[in-house]
């Protein structure tokens, strides 16, 4: 599957079916030796992944730096590469030891919201720098949520310019929901959006609105949070399995295990379906995995290497389990 590509509509980006996902790279959750990072793109790369996202806000800069220096041997033009834009790292004034967003990584910098052009054009210039690359092919609006008019006033029309210009390829905006997204799609010329945990085996919102109005507009879909951060990644999820980056509710726990019974009778696993799910839609152009550890990547590309029957997806639709 990972040398397949599809087409942003009405770019001339091919990108990838499935990407490498650096926030686990940038330490999100616990400490990763430098090594052990560096070899998991290394893994990814043998095993064919030719499509790497990241973005500053991960790890402070450590996801970018280790991503640009485990692909600093590789032909550019070879693989694609995607960041966003939104969080400038600045010189931490009060460092407290620690960072507090996630990342397992000294607050010697911190996050600084800033979707206007000037904050766009510096937060390119420095990610640049961080990977070590001259280019960046995909830049997207990272997490605008309570910025709408800043992103859409600032970041669209300066990445509109610069996608216009050939500086990068295409433009997106990456969100953990699906509404604003969904403005996004119908009041911008974006190209590309970034899902994650929305269109799932185990919710799909995004497919009443969304996802539609992608297919509509040519917009393409990288998906990610395909396991909803962790629920849908065992073959059978345990009472301490993760939603949302919290515990699981007791019905959606319940409902997980449905789902990996129906995926047992048909052959398959949960974490197998949960994967090739996303691509039954039309709108979606790739899927997108966090990856942590060479062990890790080798069980992400043994997944989607797998065939999941068709009669799974149409026992689950007649079930009620999936749009």
């Amino acid at each position: 599957m990972q040398a397949e590509t599809r087409t942003i509509p009405g770019t001339g980006v091919q990108l990838p079916v499935l990407g490498f996902g650096g926030a686990p790279i940038g330490n999100l959750y616990r400490q990763v030796p430098e090594q052990e990072a560096l070899d998991a793109v290394t893994a990814a790369w043998e095993g064919g992944v030719r499509y790497f996202d990241t973005a500053p806000h991960y790890g402070l800069g450590l996801s970018e730096r280790r991503l640009g220096a485990a692909l600093a041997g590789q032909d550019r033009g070879s693989y694609l590469l995607s960041t966003k834009v939104g969080r400038l790292l600045r010189p931490n004034p009060s460092p407290q030891g620690k960072d507090t967003e996630g990342f397992d990584v000294p607050d010697d910098l911190h996050r600084v919201r800033d979707y206007s052009r000037d904050g766009v054009l510096r937060s390119i210039e420095e990610s640049l720098e961080r990977l070590g690359t001259d280019r960046i092919d995909i830049v997207y609006i990272h997490d605008p949520d309570d910025y709408w008019t800043e992103a859409v006033e600032g970041a669209a029309p300066t990445l509109s310019a610069l996608r216009d210009e050939g500086v990068i390829g295409a433009w997106g905006a990456g969100m953990n929901q699906s509404e604003m997204l969904h403005r996004f799609v119908t009041e911008t010329d974006i190209d590309v959006v970034m899902l994650a945990g929305r269109y799932t085996l185990l919710e799909q919102g995004a497919a009443q609105h969304l996802l539609p109005a992608c297919v509509e507009r040519g917009v393409g879909v990288v998906n990610v949070g395909v396991f909803n951060s962790g629920l849908l990644s065992k073959e059978r999820p345990a009472g301490n399995a993760t939603y949302n980056y919290a515990p699981a509710p007791q019905e959606l726990l319940a409902k997980a295990n449905l789902l990996a019974d129906i995926c047992e009778s048909h052959g398959t696993t949960l974490p197998a379906a949960a994967l090739h799910y996303p691509y039954q839609h039309q709108a979606v152009t790739s899927v997108v995995l966090g990856m942590r550890t060479p062990a890790q990547v080798k069980q992400n590309l043994d997944l989607a290497s797998q065939s999941v029957p068709d009669q799974l997806w149409a026992d689950l639709r007649d079930r009620g389990l999936i749009s």
